[in-house]
């Protein structure tokens, strides 16, 4: 890879070459040629990058560009083209340059599917991430490649394989762990205790500890835990477990002058890590004599460990609570970095890359010592630190730097002379705060073996063998509740420089009436309206935002993307922007993948704050493309600190929305498609009660239900009737049984759904209250009165064909995407945070037929493909031409109406503009 300031002059140089150049045909290889080798270092770019690959459509079609490593699409238009407007294609239909980029993409084999595709007219770069198939793309223009190149290192960047080792090795060590533990568990005579297992966690971590001290040149020699136990039989290996722990924690000094030669070569370790002589040690069978010896000494080597995926893996391998529900879950390295690297370590790297380019060698060192300095006084807090594996990846990450500070001071020089410990970076600048005790343990166990590796390296720098024990003890990790404790005791907000982690992802819904998180909750926040809505990692914003007032701290917490979204945000950003505080960075949604075996997969986000304001802030979006912005609102967009309150009645003049009906029965009301036959069938008056019956799924995806709808039912319709009274009767004992009072309430009207909305004598237009993000359009339609609405969709009596355009355009599509919860990824529309909100425009009598008239275009379209469902038809790889063509100029249509320019107005534009309006409705509203 180039170094990063001789990158930015080739940037600089490539972009003035190629200003005001860009034929489409003849000059696209040289442009992508000259970008990969001239910018990226690329050294033989020909054999990197594909042009002109063929693709079979009714008509044979190629491809501008491949990149088969990194899977890079690439569609190249002329110079002065419009990458957002459509090109007529030779069947007649109207793709823009992505839209045809995808129709390539999903002829292609799988093993080819392009993770990323870029439209280019040679002045701009369109980058579409199709993990996120309709997410806005990121532009980057060719003026600005100077500043701006690292945001297309995708083109070039596959996963560092260093790490990908380092994280095949640490999830072998984890199964290892994992069949020890279970085998000694079995030994124990009372398993169920909790004193028992906290015992069998300690011994585990001793365990792993010299079974890495073995192999990592710790102890006396390779191999050495193993050539001690290797003596002794199954029956007499617990004994000699326990002999070799005491000594392993005694001083050289106070051991008994006489120990044996086989003991005696043991080093002391200190730290506490052996000094508890009174853990429950079980006998140990010969099957845990031979996984020791034979699979996890003599066949695995643990000095390549990982110790940031390692801890994790460790304590999620034997927390009994984390094993119960699927097993280890870890915070990747590569994820880590999305936290540490904008928040400090961008910066000490820039820093360090400037040193290195000093050419006078005193000055060169003079700056390096002071670098050094300044890294061992930086301070560190997680205050959900877990088994520490943010603390560790830092630590591990500064010590690089100072290792490689430390190669400017020394220059590669072997030490001479009395020694002088090099290493001034320690693991006492590393605080944190953890719940679970055996969590605790397994974080100061992974920073000693992190502090083990990198004071080898730097032994091999310094060319002297730094003596790594006895360990120093490590108290600055505190066991107890984050949100209980004052932080100021764990350390002074005074000393600290930085705040990270990623607190409990646990949803307000998730968390026990009652319980502990509750409390939590009402003990950081108070009684603040809708805090029951507030999700449990809102606390730790909270206390980060009250511990930094008045100081320099940085902050950056991952979180899940429902506090950013929907109904949370007014009620914490409401709280937190009564103190000093600032959005300086954020990462919109994308997914914290673990890389274990039983991957735990959730949606994050990632915040960065401090009560100092940022000159240049950014926004990472979901394909982390970066963006420098003016500010960064709640919504983590360019824009205003601006909260959209839930409202109980729309905000401007249009029809009311409301639920579908709640059946609230326990299923005996609904009829799934393996029933209805066999009622319909029957000579039971049951089936005339019969109704479709449409939720999300039966909307979307087709799918058939039906309901028993009894609203006009007499009692002798019930009682004349086996099917109904036996399901009626079901639906009462149901509603008697449950605990809630207000069901119990419905147990006196059995025959009827809980709540009803639904409209009698007129159609309606049905939402649904999820859908996927996949889709561009939220799939809506019109539905016929005889059909029953579920509480799966949110329905619209007296909708006219003007609602509808406007609903289904791309201008509600982000409001929605912007204000609307997410259930996943998935956008959930709700009718308070959505609907009620939104501002509508104020049609002339010309713009208002027309988006009537493209919105009967939509179902036009739809109607030409009875076969398929919503699902089919929304799919935006099997989108039929008409539908997609008739949306474009609904869009269109609609956007007219609220004076948006067709051409220019992207999501981000738009939302802000409607985020205005919203402000001014409201103020109109409130008589102001």
């Amino acid at each position: 890879m180039v170094k990063i300031t001789n990158q930015a002059v080739a940037a600089e140089q490539f972009a003035e070459y190629w200003k005001d150049k860009g034929y489409e045909k003849g000059e696209c290889q040289p442009f992508w040629l000259s970008l990969l080798s001239k910018v990226f270092g690329v050294e033989e770019p020909e054999k990197f990058i594909e042009f002109e690959d063929q693709v079979h459509l009714d008509h044979t079609s190629f491809i501008d560009g491949f990149i088969p490593h990194t899977h890079v699409l690439i569609e190249q238009k002329g110079l002065g083209k419009d990458l957002e407007k459509p090109i007529k294609q030779s069947d007649g239909s109207f793709l823009t340059p992505f839209q045809q980029a995808k129709r390539y993409a999903s002829e292609l084999p799988y093993s080819r599917r392009p993770r990323w595709i870029v439209t280019c007219n040679f002045a701009e770069f369109h980058v579409y991430d199709m993990e996120h198939p309709n997410g806005e793309p990121e532009k980057i223009y060719l003026k600005d490649l100077k500043k701006e190149f690292h945001r297309l290192g995708f083109l070039i960047e596959t996963e560092n394989q260093h790490i990908k080792r380092e994280t095949e090795v640490s999830l072998k060590a984890g199964e290892l762990v994992g069949k020890i533990y279970d085998l000694l568990l079995l030994q124990y005579k009372n398993p169920e205790n909790p004193e028992a297992l906290k015992s069998l966690n300690k011994l585990c971590v001793r365990l792993v500890f010299c079974l890495y001290a073995e192999d990592a040149g710790i102890f006396e020699h390779h191999n050495a835990f193993h050539d001690y136990l290797v003596h002794f039989d199954a029956s007499h290996t617990r004994k000699a477990l326990i002999e070799l722990f005491r000594v392993l924690d005694t001083k050289i000094e106070d051991r008994d002058p006489y120990l044996e030669e086989d003991l005696a070569v043991f080093p002391y370790v200190n730290g506490g890590l052996f000094a508890d002589e009174d853990i429950e040690i079980p006998q140990i069978t010969e099957e845990i004599r031979t996984l020791l010896l034979e699979n996890a000494s003599e066949g695995f080597d643990w000095s390549d460990i990982s110790p940031t995926i390692f801890g994790a893996v460790f304590e999620s391998t034997l927390n009994p609570e984390t094993r119960r529900n699927g097993g280890m879950h870890y915070t990747s390295i590569e994820n880590i970095h999305k936290v540490i690297e904008p928040l400090f370590l961008d910066g000490l790297k820039q820093e360090l890359e400037s040193i290195q380019q000093i050419t006078v060698f005193r000055q060169r060192k003079q700056k390096a010592e002071a670098f050094q300095e300044k890294l061992a006084r930086l301070k560190f807090l997680d205050p959900a630190c877990g088994s520490g594996n943010f603390l560790t990846e830092t630590y591990l990450s500064l010590r690089r730097l100072e290792n490689e500070a430390i190669k400017l001071i020394y220059r590669g020089q072997s030490m001479m002379g009395e020694f002088i410990d090099p290493v001034k970076v320690s693991i006492h600048q590393f605080y944190g705060i953890e719940i679970n005790d055996f969590a605790v343990s397994v974080a100061k166990t992974a920073l000693w073996i992190a502090e083990s590796q990198m004071l080898a390296e730097t032994s091999r720098i310094v060319q002297y063998d730094i003596d790594f024990l006895p360990l120093k003890s490590y108290t600055h990790i505190i066991e107890g509740n984050a949100l209980r404790i004052d932080w100021n005791r764990v350390v002074s907000n005074m000393e600290v420089n930085y705040i990270m982690g990623n607190p409990p992802f646990v949803g307000a819904r998730k968390m026990e009436q009652g319980g502990e998180q509750k409390a939590d909750v009402k003990f950081i926040f108070g009684d603040i309206k809708d805090v029951q809505d507030l999700d449990y990692v809102a606390c730790w914003y909270k206390k980060a935002v009250e511990y930094i007032q008045g100081t320099s701290i940085e902050v950056a917490l991952v979180s899940t993307n429902s506090i950013c979204q929907g109904a949370q945000v007014p009620i914490l950003w409401g709280e937190l922007l009564k103190y000093r505080m600032y959005i300086n960075f954020a990462y919109q949604t994308f997914r914290w993948d673990s890389e274990a075996t039983a991957k735990a997969i959730v949606h994050c986000i990632i915040v960065g704050f401090a009560s100092v304001e940022w000159k240049e802030k950014f926004i990472v979006s979901g394909n982390g493309m970066r963006k420098h912005v003016a500010n960064i609102s709640p919504y983590l967009l360019e824009g205003n600190n601006l909260f959209v309150m839930a409202r109980k009645n729309p905000l401007c003049d249009v029809p009311k929305m409301n639920f579908g009906n709640q059946p609230r029965d326990g299923g005996h009301l609904i009829v799934n498609a393996d029933e209805i036959e066999e009622i319909v069938n029957s000579q039971d008056t049951a089936k005339n009660w019969l109704r479709r019956y449409v939720g999300a799924d039966e909307l979307i995806k087709g799918k058939k239900r039906w309901c028993f709808w009894l609203k006009k039912a007499t009692p002798v319709d019930i009682t004349g009737s086996k099917i109904l009274m036996k399901r009626v009767e079901a639906v009462r004992q149901m509603r008697l049984d449950s605990k809630g009072k207000t069901t119990n309430g419905y147990a006196k009207v059995p025959h009827l759904f809980a709540q009803i909305t639904q409209p009698d004598d007129v159609d309606f237009l049905a939402i649904p209250c999820t859908s996927s993000e996949r889709r561009k359009y939220v799939p809506i339609d019109f539905l016929d009165k005889s059909v029953v609405a579920s509480n799966g969709i949110q329905i619209i009596p007296h909708a006219t064909l003007y609602h509808f355009g406007v609903l289904t355009s791309n201008v509600h599509m982000a409001w929605m995407r912007l204000v609307g919860g997410r259930m996943k990824s998935d956008y959930r529309y709700s009718k308070e945070i959505v609907y009620n909100t939104f501002p509508w425009p104020h049609p002339t009598e010309g713009q208002l037929n027309k988006i009537k008239s493209t919105a009967q275009a939509i179902l036009d379209a739809r109607s030409l493909y009875p076969d398929c469902s919503l699902a089919d038809l929304y799919n935006e790889v099997t989108m039929p031409v008409e539908l997609r063509k008739a949306h474009q100029q609904n869009d269109r249509a609609v956007m007219e109406a609220y004076g948006f320019s067709v051409k220019d107005t992207t999501e981000t534009s738009c939302v802000e503009t409607l985020m205005k309006m919203y402000q001014r409705l409201v103020h109109l509203d409130e008589g102001d």
